[in-house]
């Protein structure tokens, strides 16, 4: 056997499959390879990814059933408050937030339009071409920079969407630039909406709030122990 603690050993063993007494594993290939023959390092790295995944799962089911207990909780308040005393929450779009009563814990639920352009989208950016083809190069070279990074998709081969509403802000009273914004008002569809939920606290009600991350990419490792 490999350079490989008993402990180890006796656990492959146990999810082995026996064939003529001896144990096998599954390759990559779905090939049974004799457990005596597979490299420590291999088994090790094996060992090492099964750990992470078990936990990286039981994390995920628990953060799942904290996110399904959390819109109960919030639907449930809202409704009694709504009912008992005639207190509707949230603006418009249904945003809203909660606060503890010393003022230092945060909940907020957020909803985000989920946006598809349509290809009226083509017609509006014919159009804006032609102006900019016909207007002073130098007065507009902003303004073709604009242009620019608004139709330069990105990694999923979408338009750039924060720059697509900083063009329809801009005030241009050609009748072409007018129906080129209408054609992309035209092309903006809500197909959807999403719900973000975020938490933040802060040592005192007049300091800065700070977010409690659920987010492994964001998340701070613990510190040592001085």
């Amino acid at each position: 056997m490999n350079a490989i603690d008993p402990e180890t050993t006796h656990r492959y063993r146990t999810m082995a499959i026996e064939v003529g007494g001896k144990p096998y594993l599954h390759d990559v290939k779905g090939n049974l390879v004799p457990l005596e023959t597979i490299g420590a390092a291999d088994l090790l790295e094996d060992e090492m990814v099964r750990k992470i995944i078990g936990f990286a799962e039981d994390l995920s089911a628990q953060i799942g059933r904290f996110k399904g207990h959390t819109f109960e909780d919030i639907g449930s308040l809202m409704a009694l408050l709504d009912q008992e005393y005639g207190v509707k929450r949230g603006g418009r779009k249904g945003n809203v937030a909660f606060t503890s009563f010393d003022g230092c814990l945060k909940v907020t639920l957020q909803v985000a339009d989920q946006l598809h352009i349509g290809p009226e989208i083509q017609a509006a950016k014919a159009l804006i071409d032609e102006c900019l083809r016909e207007w002073s190069t130098d007065s507009r070279a902003e303004l073709r920079a604009l242009v620019d990074r608004v139709f330069s998709v990105d990694r999923e081969g979408t338009i750039n969407r924060a720059e697509l509403f900083m063009l329809l802000r801009l005030d241009i009273a050609d009748e072409r630039w007018q129906r080129a914004m209408q054609a992309i008002r035209d092309a903006i569809r809500v197909v959807g909406s999403k719900e973000y939920l975020r938490f933040y606290r802060r040592s005192e009600p007049t300091a800065q709030w700070e977010p409690i991350v659920i987010d492994i990419a964001s998340a701070r490792a613990p510190t040592a122990a001085a």
